[in-house]
């Protein structure tokens, strides 16, 4: 249970999405992100709050900046999606994490999913990088997932992320395994982030066995693999500070 949660603390995405987050709350976020046993792989935050963490963290502080666009209703236009992803860009930000527009999705258009991964993508330069929210909870059906995880890798995503963690069904294990199974079809280096509702050592574990099976082994790292959760951080936390036997997963 340790060593999962050692290798969990590395790949989280400490989350603070909250309508009403405030400056101070990112200070704090800021501050829980570096932890006595290392530092999460990234805070994502609100775009509004991304020129203060990264003048937090200063350059080249190893916690990225994370922020989100098209969130969380996916339904904005492409023209304003672009605008908040070059704002975001511009302002420090290592992680564009946008949402897609499902609910096109759902009614048969691909096409609107496609340009919106595409637009954003080009506003997107190397070394940041661009992860797709495919709202899977709300998709359901498991070739609707995997068409928008096709999708997405096409347009040239680095990551497919299952959730925006504000709908009622967010990361499932049966998401992640269609997932993860077009990520190892696609032959491309593509990551993957399960959001929403992880906030336990042992959940976490079976995510990055679930990774590691169908990938290989030790696939999962922070340039391929990252928790979204607000929550999950605390219990890594105790887990490494008391080191007490624990029921649930052991390793990964």
């Amino acid at each position: 249970m340790r060593e999962t949660a050692a290798v969990a603390l590395t790949l989280v995405d400490l989350t603070n999405l909250k309508d009403d987050c405030t400056p101070e709350a990112i200070a704090a976020l800021c501050r829980k992100a570096q932890t006595p046993f290392g530092h999460t792989a990234a805070i994502c935050i609100w775009p509004r709050f991304v020129a203060q963490a990264r003048a937090a963290f200063g350059p080249g502080h190893p916690v990225r900046v994370a922020t989100v666009v098209n969130f969380p209703s996916g339904d904005l236009d492409i023209d304003t999606v672009v605008k908040e992803t070059r704002r975001a860009v511009a302002d420090g930000a290592d992680d564009i994490d946008m949402v897609i527009p499902y609910a096109a999705l759902i009614a048969s258009d691909e096409q609107a999913v496609r340009a919106m991964v595409e637009a954003v993508r080009a506003e997107v330069p190397q070394p940041v990088i661009l992860k797709t929210i495919l709202e899977t909870g709300m998709l359901k059906d498991a070739a609707l997932i995997r068409r928008a995880a096709e999708i997405a890798i096409e347009g040239g995503a680095d990551f497919i992320k299952t959730s925006t963690g504000k709908v009622a069904v967010n990361a499932t294990l049966e998401a992640a395994d269609i997932m993860l199974r077009v990520i190892r079809d696609s032959r491309r280096n593509v990551g993957f982030k399960p959001a929403g509702g992880i906030s336990s050592v042992a959940e976490a574990g079976l995510y990055l066995r679930l990774a590691n099976t169908i990938m290989t082994a030790d696939w999962a790292m922070p340039s391929t693999f990252r928790f979204g959760a607000s929550g999950l951080l605390d219990d890594i936390l105790s887990v490494l500070a008391d080191g007490k036997p624990l029921s649930g997963v052991s390793g990964y």
